[in-house]
């Protein structure tokens, strides 16, 4: 195997720089954060996002925590979860996009309130809405620990990933033999 040409040198911002080079190569299914009740909601894109356990069900989502949406969900102590499908690129696009705050981000896009409050998207693969269990703040982020509250599953089975600084859409149908080859579990299942 080819050793690639990263050597680590002391400065903080290369070192940082490299991290970020070495992190763009794992690919991260897209889904966006939303907080907040009424008129003060927002709402962000991230790729932080896993399961933690099924029984009980608790997700993990790591949020930086100078962000707007972190605030709002460490003030309500709840969040939404809103799974991208594959055509969903523009909307994460547009909750990613740092010239626009708070509801502006979710001008165009269709969306309702939770039974908790929490904004939902209403075009998502799946949402879910999460009260916050645990936040552990380490360094410049924070590790929040929802549990689920509510689901929604859509039909769709499509996703939206985001691979070395662009996004990649896997549509089921379309892209069933190549999840196949990669051995996506289940992926040979018509």
């Amino acid at each position: 195997m080819n050793r690639p040409d990263i050597h680590l040198i002391d400065e903080t911002h290369e070192i940082e720089r490299q991290f970020r080079s070495v992190m763009r190569r794992l690919a991260g299914g897209v889904s966006i954060i939303t907080a907040g009740r009424g008129d003060d909601i927002t709402g962000m894109t991230v790729t932080s996002l896993t399961s933690l356990s099924a029984d009980p069900p608790r997700l993990l989502v790591s949020l930086h925590r100078q962000a707007s949406s972190f605030a709002l969900i460490e003030r309500h102590r709840l969040f939404g979860v809103n799974i991208l499908g594959s055509d969903q690129q523009e909307l994460a696009t547009r909750f990613s996009n740092g010239r626009l705050k708070g509801k502006q981000r979710f001008e165009g896009a269709a969306w309702f309130a939770g039974s908790s409050g929490v904004p939902l998207l209403a075009d998502s693969v799946a949402a879910v809405e999460c009260q916050v269990e645990e936040i552990i703040e380490r360094h410049s982020h924070a590790i929040i620990v929802g549990r689920l509250l509510s689901m929604d599953l859509s039909r769709r089975q499509s996703g939206l990933v985001y691979w070395n600084g662009q996004y990649i859409e896997i549509d089921h149908d379309n892209d069933l033999d190549l999840l196949a080859e990669v051995s996506i579990p289940l992926a040979h299942v018509r």
